[in-house]
Formats: structure tokens, C-alpha cells, sequence
């Protein structure tokens, strides 16, 4: 898939790109996998703000898509390959045998016309879904369960993919894309091959308007505000806001614990993802 440039008859034009999606073969979605998606604007249930510079945006139907892949031992065949708003990557519609149709996560390589099909013992080719137990070793895997049953949790982004590094015991030994290195249970079932649409991520917007149309709204820096909308505005001059970075609620920004205690999975962990602090590669 290939990203395209135009003329720069104007400034949002000169630093724009857009996809092509040349790997998309089907423009209608299926009426019977459309749900209604009801805009938030980044409140909650109390219609309080929880998340800032939300809002606005193009109106979107959810697609409902089969992260789970439970229909065993059943062919299916690739329909098409369709454009999805409410995510990075391409989903593909597949019709299994009995006539049911189901949207998933589109890897690389697959095509209008291919047969897939999920189970225990299947053959491994991209687009096939298999527990871990089955897969060979060193494949790229990606839609990865993290409890058995419950569906594809990890690896779901535009051009990613996870490796099979080994197998121990009840647990295999996955390499995320970060770098990050966790077990998991071997019952637990991945889509074989990479999330398509490699390109997304080269993409410039180039305008606040295709931001906007995204439904991200203006973000402006608490240092240009006055002190009475942030803890950070106001001073003589430029400043460089003369305390530490927050919220305008005064939530310190950084180096507080996001990690709840209760849904920590600390030990699955065997190598912690790659990060860059002061100069340092830390894993």
C-alpha cells in the first residue's frame, strides 16, 4: 500500500500525504455487522470532561469484528478487504461455510478469494487462527489472546506483529512489538502474520482540519493560558511555566503510577519494553 503525495498549491497540501488503499477491494460495508457509534466528546457517564481535546469529528458506524476467531474447523472465504474507520488497520469480510459472515483484523498478504480457517490443528498460513500451543516457533503473530476465550487483547495496530520466541510448560514466551517480552498462556489463541496497512503510519495530515475531522479538538499549552483557566499560565514574558507539568485540575503529568494493583500482570513479564530516558537504553 503506498502513500500519495499532491501538488503544493497550498500549505496544508505541501506537508499532506494521504493513503491510497490500494489494498481495499470492497467500498460498502455489511448492513448486518454495523452498529451505531455514539460520540462521547471525552465525558463520562456524570457528563464531566475525563478527557481533554475531544470532540466534533466525521459520524462513524462500528463495524463488529470477531477477535475471538471461535468458529473451528470451518472454512471461510475472503469476500473482501474494507476500509474501517474506528481503527488503524483494513478488516477483511470472510463467509464461512454455513453462509455466516464475520469482519476481521486484515494481515498482509491476504486477498479476496482466500480460504482461512481457525482451530487446534490447522495449517499455518497467514490468516489462520490457532492456540499457541500449535504455532511453530518464530512466526509472527498478532490479535493475542491474554486469557483463553477472551479474544484478541494485544497486537491489533496497523503494521504490527509479535514473534513466538518459545514454549515453557503452560506458557509461551511472546516478543511484542516494543520490545517487551511476556508469557503467556499456551491455551490462548493469535492470528497468524502481520496487521496490514504498513503504511499508516507515514502518513502526514499536514492541517488542523484532518485532525478535526478525526474528532481531536485544539490543544493548547497550559503555559499560554491566563492563571485562571492553568496552574502553568500566566507570568511577565515567556516562561517555562515555573513549576511542575499538570492538568488544570493541578494532577501532577508526569512520573506518577498508572499501573492498578489489582489487574498488574508484573510477573508475565520477562523483559520490560525498550525505553529511552536521559541518553539511556533501558530494557
Amino acid at each position: 500500500m503506498a502513500i500519495k503525495k499532491y501538488k503544493p498549491t497550498s500549505a496544508g497540501r505541501r506537508n499532506s500525504s494521504v493513503n491510497e488503499y490500494s489494498a481495499v477491494t470492497k467500498k460498502k460495508p455489511e448492513k448486518s455487522l454495523l452498529k451505531p457509534l455514539k460520540k462521547k466528546g471525552g465525558r463520562n457517564h456524570s457528563g464531566k470532561i475525563t478527557c481533554r481535546h475531544r470532540g466534533g469529528g466525521h459520524k462513524r458506524m462500528y463495524r463488529l469484528i470477531d477477535f475471538k476467531r471461535s468458529k473451528d474447523n470451518m472454512t471461510a472465504e475472503v469476500i473482501g478487504i474494507e476500509y474501517d474507520p474506528n481503527r488503524s488497520c483494513n478488516i477483511a469480510l470472510v463467509q464461512y461455510e454455513d453462509g455466516e459472515k464475520r469482519y476481521i483484523l486484515a494481515p498482509v498478504g491476504l486477498e479476496p478469494g482466500t480460504k482461512i480457517v481457525s482451530g487446534d490443528k490447522v495449517e499455518p498460513r497467514v490468516g489462520n487462527c490457532m492456540p499457541l500451543s500449535h504455532i511453530p516457533l518464530g512466526m509472527e503473530i498478532h490479535n493475542i489472546e491474554m486469557r483463553p476465550g477472551q479474544g484478541g487483547k494485544m497486537v491489533r495496530t496497523a503494521g504490527a506483529a509479535a514473534k513466538l520466541g518459545g514454549r515453557d510448560g503452560n506458557y509461551a514466551h511472546i516478543i511484542l512489538p516494543s520490545g517487551e517480552m511476556r508469557m503467556i498462556n499456551i491455551a490462548c489463541r493469535a492470528t497468524l502474520g502481520q496487521v496490514g496497512n504498513v503504511e499508516h503510519q507515514g502518513v502526514r495530515l499536514g492541517k488542523a482540519g484532518r485532525k478535526r475531522h478525526l474528532g481531536r479538538r485544539p490543544h493548547v499549552r497550559g503555559t499560554a493560558m491566563n492563571p485562571v483557566a492553568h496552574p502553568m499560565g500566566g507570568g511577565e514574558g515567556r516562561r517555562a511555566g515555573g513549576r511542575q507539568p499538570c492538568s488544570p485540575t493541578g494532577k501532577l503529568s508526569k512520573g506518577g503510577k498508572t499501573r492498578q494493583k489489582k489487574k498488574a500482570s508484573n510477573k508475565m513479564i520477562l523483559r520490560r519494553r525498550r525505553n529511552v530516558r536521559h541518553g539511556q537504553l533501558t530494557l
